[in-house]
């Protein structure tokens, strides 16, 4: 069947198994889905094998510098709120190089959703520990065991009370497609840490691994009860998989932001007023 959103895929540079072709299936099929079009659709990404997904995806793509892309996300979102703006990066460009944007993004609340493909390992780079990967982990690079605690960006994201929190496993595909459906759908920053396994270089953490390792949340489970979420979030053997936090009574960022308070107009629909501007800069000028 034809995806609206499929573009590129012969030119595919992962390898055979890569739990990125599951994610990005699993993503266009949930923009289609809610009816998206690629007109209206951006796709921000860093450096990384997860980076690469923008580049196999149907709309607008900006592809930036490693650890950068949020900020950039935010800036196009801010500037034309109509678009929607999904970042898809690795666990080492979104919470390692990345990690100080990731704090302010939410904080901020920016209205984009972030799918981070959690590999536990950098891909791209051969095989070094990432944020992530678990203690005591070999690599080529920590041949003696990875020393860190690894990061957990959903305890983060929840004790930032980030509007939408979730995590996801590539192998259940039906549920994580429900996940990315809601999380584009939530108006204000939405995280989906998404357990997408690479094949090469990462042979601990593998497709059999995470279904050994995680559970689906109970049905009863309440995602609006912050304290029993950071609960859930702090669990990690076996990983809880589903929207784990949501606060969605937070206004996003573009909403709070001047330029809106009177037009709603995204920016490039409005006429630049050059007289306005020129005085703006003289009255900054020291004389």
């Amino acid at each position: 069947m034809t995806n609206s959103f499929e573009y590129n895929m012969e030119a595919v540079a992962w390898c055979p198994g890569c739990g990125n072709f599951a994610l990005s299936r699993i993503l266009r099929e949930a923009l289609e889905e809610l009816g998206k079009k690629p007109e209206e659709m951006v796709f921000v990404s860093g450096i990384g094998q997860a980076a690469k997904t923008a580049q196999y995806m149907k709309g607008h793509m900006f592809n930036g510098l490693h650890g950068r892309a949020l900020p950039v996300a935010m800036a196009i979102k801010a500037s034309n709120p109509e678009l929607t703006v999904i970042v898809d990066s690795g666990d080492g460009c979104t919470f390692g190089e990345g990690g100080n944007h990731f704090n302010q993004q939410i904080l901020r609340n920016s209205d984009i959703t972030v799918i981070s493909h959690d590999n536990q390992i950098y891909g791209l780079t051969k095989g070094q520990a990432s944020p992530t990967s678990e203690k005591g982990m070999k690599t080529p690079v920590q041949v003696y065991g990875v020393t860190n605690e690894p990061i957990n960006p959903i305890a983060a994201a929840v004790a930032l009370d980030a509007s939408f929190v979730a995590r996801a496993f590539v192998g259940d595909m039906e549920n994580t497609k429900k996940i990315f459906k809601q999380a584009i759908s939530n108006k204000g920053f939405s995280l989906v840490d998404t357990f997408s396994p690479c094949v090469s270089f990462n042979k601990l953490n593998t497709f059999k691994w995470y279904k050994e390792h995680t559970y689906a949340l109970e049905e009863n489970y309440d995602p609006l009860n912050r304290k029993e979420a950071f609960g859930k979030a702090l669990e990690t053997d076996p990983f809880p998989l589903g929207i784990i936090y949501r606060n969605s009574s937070k206004k996003p960022f573009w909403e709070m932001n001047i330029a809106y308070e009177k037009d709603k107009r995204p920016l490039f629909k409005r006429k630049l007023d050059l007289n306005a501007l020129k005085k703006l800069i003289e009255s900054k000028k020291i004389h």
